[in-house]
């Protein structure tokens, strides 16, 4: 027992002693942090004039959105906001919907396992210039014009970065498919380099034309004596049903998209209730079933039955422990996350339960990976008869490894050796990057936002300089593979994308974020539990190595359902695990990769209430920034 003990406060000592290759942010009065320098110089612009964190939020998408840090202005906004007036954790839905004739039979109809992955039938509707109207309007303190205003700066013409422009010339060969992309990316045609060069200045006039449509609106309204939020909503109806919303249409439907002016006017962003689960006496926020989120929060009331601290950080067991709750909690999200908001309502309170989850940690076996999870049955948690028993069962018949698999054919079950393969293909679905958005302040205010879409390589809707989504790729074509997530005119898809906020005694404790596809959950997971069961700094924790599972269906990409199936016992792992470790899991049935780099870039903001300060963190590799004052 000495032995352990003293192991135990090697380990604890060891983890708070870690060296970062990033030093940690600390800040008094304000932090910023998002996926590029400059934009998050833009939010700390917006700090330096007055501004709040959703001010500086907003400025801070706008501006990502603008230098296509994997996402665009016509794709979708995600977000959580403490509001500290209220102690509430606010939740902003604003995802794009399937638009008009967008129905499994016609994508069926072409051939097609899921939606694209690129060009205008990938698009569902944008929500991000509606999601940042309405941010601002409720919660802001500045004027749209105040908050575009870098953006625009930037749409006017701004350095492009390496990472960017690199994008751009290895997707040229889909950019050159849409008139209006090749247009704006393509600056050196016929070169044997089309693309910008990394610094040369990129200048987007379309879209500084569209963005200052919005900002006109505005300033019209305001005017004409309109209020503040009415203003603001001003810029949202021009871009929703007035002359950008017209040529958004017209260049889509040109292109062979299927989004109308109906689809844009019936669109809104929807405030709701986050979900939460509490864990150890700390609430943890994650948005509603239309998101991955809930996964999270599943594993997290999992791994409540476990002393995970007693294992040790990465030991084979903790590894192992965390595997297994996180492939249960993505058998459950594969079936049974969809849009709430439909005609069938995802089983949440019954997959959240406390009692759920003790049934499914019961099921873990501690020496065994095990190969073939299957969703649980939440449905008597929540005191009613689950309705999609045939599914279950269909889906547990379809085990035979030896069956062919075929486009559109539901294999559940595959051949362990050749999914273990590398494939570089399957890991850029894997881990599909967006970007993250954090803002704190020292009045309360905490924003945490995962948006995305409209990431290059992308189509541009006409002459507006907005990229669309290619978000519809997340639906499935088929009710056994997911009933709730169906792909339907007015649906919204079931998105990995996943800010997360937690609260401890009810004040603010982490806010954190992270970019990586099905990833993403996984590794804000482990960033979650290096703070609270080993004591890691905010700084230690997005820089510390997580684990990656792939037994679960891919969210994106692919073009059969055999691209997105599950590879069981398949473990990512970083390249300096002990050999010790590495023979453990082996024995323990799994099949291990290694990686420098096992997460997606983490941002996040951890309130230090001892000392009245802010930190912030953001991971050792990527062009994620931070800015504290």
């Amino acid at each position: 027992m000495q032995r352990f003990l003293i192991l135990l406060l090697l380990i604890t000592s060891t983890a708070q002693a870690q060296q970062t290759q990033k030093p940690p942010l600390h800040g008094r009065h304000w932090m910023a942090i998002t996926g590029k320098p400059l934009a998050a110089t833009a939010g700390a612009a917006i700090f330096q004039k007055g501004g709040n964190a959703v001010d500086a939020a907003c400025a801070m998408l706008a501006a990502t959105c603008t230098m296509w840090d994997v996402l665009s202005w016509g794709g979708e906004t995600q977000a959580l906001i403490y509001h500290p007036k209220t102690g509430k954790v606010i939740a902003l839905n604003a995802l794009g919907v399937a638009p008009t004739g967008a129905t499994a039979a016609f994508y069926k109809g072409k051939g097609y396992a899921f939606p694209p992955e690129y060009g205008p039938l990938a698009a569902v509707t944008p929500g991000t210039p509606g999601g940042i109207c309405y941010m601002l309007s409720e919660y802001g303190t500045k004027s749209l014009k105040e908050v575009l205003q870098p953006a625009m700066e930037m749409a006017a013409g701004y350095p492009i970065d390496a990472q960017t422009a690199n994008s751009i010339e290895r997707g040229k060969s889909w950019i050159k498919q849409w008139p209006y992309s090749k247009a704006v990316f393509l600056t050196h045609p016929g070169a044997a380099r089309e693309a910008p060069e990394a610094g040369e200045i990129f200048v987007q006039r379309d879209l500084l034309a569209t963005l200052q449509k919005m900002v006109d609106a505005e300033q019209a309204a305001l005017r004409a004596g309109k209020s503040r939020k009415v203003a603001i909503m001003a810029a949202y109806d021009r871009f929703y049903k007035g002359d950008i919303a017209q040529e958004l249409v017209r260049g889509t439907r040109e292109q062979g998209g299927l989004i109308t002016m109906e689809d844009l006017a019936r669109w809104k962003p929807i405030v709701e209730e986050p979900v939460h689960v509490q864990y150890k006496g700390i609430d943890v926020y994650k948005l509603r079933e239309w998101t991955q989120g809930p996964m999270m929060l599943q594993a997290l009331n999992i791994l409540e039955n476990f002393d995970l601290k007693t294992m040790g950080y990465n030991s084979p067991q903790y590894i192992h422990t965390v595997y297994q709750a996180m492939n249960l909690s993505f058998a459950d999200r594969d079936f049974y996350y969809g849009d709430p908001y439909g005609t069938l309502k995802p089983p949440i309170n019954g997959l959240l339960s406390k009692a759920y989850a003790r049934q499914r940690a019961a099921t873990i076996d501690p020496l065994r990976n095990a190969p073939e999870v299957m969703p649980g049955d939440p449905y008597p948690f929540q005191n009613e008869r689950n309705p999609w028993k045939r599914f279950l069962d269909v889906r547990a018949s379809l085990s035979d490894t030896t069956k062919q698999q075929q486009p559109g054919q539901f294999v559940p079950k595959h051949d362990a050796i050749a999914m273990h393969r590398a494939d570089s293909a399957y890991h850029d679905r894997l881990w599909r990057g967006t970007t993250s958005v954090e803002a704190a302040d020292a009045e309360g205010w905490v924003v945490s936002i995962t948006p995305s879409g409209g990431w290059l390589p992308a189509c541009i809707a006409g002459r507006t300089g907005v990229g669309l989504s290619q978000r519809a790729q997340s639906f499935v074509l088929d009710s056994v593979m997911n009933p709730f997530n169906v792909i339907a005119p007015g649906k919204r898809p079931r998105v990995t994308l996943t800010p997360s906020m937690a609260l401890k005694d009810g004040k603010p404790f982490l806010s954190f974020a992270v970019q990586g596809g099905d990833t993403q959950d996984q590794n804000l997971l482990q960033f979650f539990l290096n703070v609270v069961e080993f004591g890691m700094t905010v700084q230690q924790a997005t820089e510390a190595a997580n684990i990656n599972s792939n037994q679960l269906w891919l969210s994106l990409g692919g073009t059969s359902v055999k691209d997105r199936v599950p590879r069981a016992g398949s473990i990512l792992v970083a390249s300096n695990t002990p050999d010790s470790t590495r023979l453990a899991l082996e024995s323990m049935g799994y099949t291990l990769s290694f990686a420098a780099r096992t997460s997606g870039p983490i941002n996040a903001i951890f309130f230090d209430r001892l000392h009245q300060s802010i930190w912030g963190g953001s991971s050792n590799h990527g062009e994620d920034y931070g800015i504290g004052w």
